[in-house]
């Protein structure tokens, strides 16, 4: 077993912690509420995702030519664009490009990216201070932890439990109200934004035809991100480009409403450059780094390649029933929920992380809800085919699915032995259903037994 699925199994005992749970089942639940809200907004909701799904799956097909054309436009632009083909590449252009412009503190925006490259630790290692300025991402860093969920960093956070931590950290009265605290956050961090030597985002949507990256946010935080300091760089992976600016009307809205609920996200920005000659605000510089990371891997693969159509809005984890119970950090991945069980395998390596492939029921339910219509349950049972055939499986798992394939091939073998003797068998292992639960008690006669009884 390997150390990866370990430490899966013993996060997920989260399950019952029932004031986790009820934490979590109640901030997912204002998503549904107000995601199913927002689908009514649409005339054919349906018309939609399949247009999206069109552009992505085009985007896909033909990844490098449109990068180029992106790399084409934002040079014109006056934005530096570097190419990073894994973290490795991508943490040393970017302390390179902080220690030339003499960064001691920079600010953040949300980015899962920055996530993936495990930038903070990196950054503070270098002696470099970052900052988070989301309000969720400022919580989890306050707390010493990481994101846990795509959209909500602090979804597992109570209100009660954010009152507590900063009456801990910052002697704020014990029992603020969330209104006081985002006050009082704002007002940390607009000194932060001012005095940064830089700012690094993420990009929602890198957009080849004017060269330029779309963020779209809620607070504000990111337009300030990019706003005061002298350097802004950008960490995109290369699967989020979009052909054009009028796709922008397309997936905007589809991004807020299936993540949100929300018509449109509050900020959404279309920034095509550093400041130009003139101009009083804005960065002098500005950088994009399109991160690679086993991306043109997945993109080569025969079915696999739909998971970069991902839009990131967080839609499959809050549909999918595994994520509802044990949470995010039971993934122990950049990426938790379906998405993340699709991609992360391919990332960081099947056989530390092909565990993830089974955490699902295949219910189906991530892939009813995908606003790009990828078929995520069908990508996990793949993960599952392709886990066997490049690990295979444990020793004891295999030799017990060739007795389990034996016994089920006819009848007749499973009625060799009675009820009695079989529940014998079944207790010889730890029992399949967990701790939690009592494994059945098998009959002492068989159905079959009974009704070849009752013939005679």
């Amino acid at each position: 077993m390997s150390k990866q699925k370990e430490i899966f199994l013993e996060e997920s005992k989260i399950a019952f912690d029932l004031k986790h749970r009820k934490t979590i089942n109640f901030n997912i639940g204002r998503y549904d509420e107000a995601v199913a809200k927002g689908k009514l907004r649409y005339a054919s909701l349906e018309t939609a995702r399949n247009k999206a799904s069109f552009v992505k799956d085009g985007v896909v097909a033909n990844l490098a030519g449109y990068l180029e054309i992106f790399e084409k436009n934002a040079q014109k632009n006056n934005i530096q664009v570097i190419w990073a083909r894994d973290s490795r590449e991508a943490l040393k252009e970017i302390i390179g490009l902080l220690k030339e412009n003499k960064t001691e503190m920079l600010v953040k925006s949300k980015s899962m990216i920055s996530e993936e490259l495990e930038l903070n630790e990196q950054l503070e290692e270098n002696h470099i201070e970052p900052v988070e300025t989301d309000l969720g991402e400022f919580i989890v860093q306050v707390a010493g932890e990481k994101p846990y969920h795509i959209l909500t960093p602090a979804m597992h956070k109570s209100k009660e439990d954010v009152a507590a931590l900063f009456a801990e950290k910052f002697d704020m009265p014990p029992g603020s109200t969330p209104t006081e605290i985002a006050r009082f956050v704002r007002k940390i961090l607009r000194g932060k934004f001012t005095a940064a030597q830089a700012g690094i985002t993420g990009a929602n949507f890198l957009v080849a035809d004017v060269g330029g990256i779309l963020l779209t946010e809620n607070e504000g935080n990111g337009f300030m991100s990019v706003a005061f300091p002298k350097l802004h760089i950008v960490i995109a992976g290369i699967e989020k480009i979009l052909p054009s600016v009028k796709d922008l009307p397309l997936f905007l809205p589809l991004l807020a409403t299936m993540g949100t609920g929300q018509q449109i996200t509050v900020y959404n920005s279309l920034i095509t450059g550093p400041r130009k000659p003139g101009e009083k605000d804005g960065p002098e510089k500005m950088v994009v780094i399109l991160l690679d990371n086993k991306r043109s891997e997945i993109a080569i693969e025969k079915e696999h390649f739909k998971s970069l159509k991902c839009i990131r809005c967080g839609a499959c984890l809050n549909a999918c029933p595994i994520y509802r119970n044990v949470g995010g950090y039971t993934y122990n991945s950049t990426y938790g929920g379906p998405i993340g069980s699709v991609i992360t395998p391919f990332m960081k390596g099947f056989e530390p992380y092909n565990h993830l492939s089974y955490a699902c029921t295949v219910c189906g339910a991530c892939t009813e809800v995908c606003p790009v219509k990828i078929p995520l349950h069908d990508l996990l049972l793949l993960n599952r085919k392709k886990a066997v055939e490049q690990v295979g499986g444990e020793f004891m798992w295999n030799i017990g699915m060739k007795a389990y394939g034996w016994a089920l091939k006819k009848r007749s073998t499973l009625d060799l032995v009675n009820g009695t003797v079989k529940n014998k068998l079944a207790k010889l292992g730890k029992n399949a259903l967990g701790d939690q639960k009592e494994f059945p008690e098998f009959a002492k006669k068989s159905f079959s037994e009974i009704w070849k009884s009752n013939l005679k």
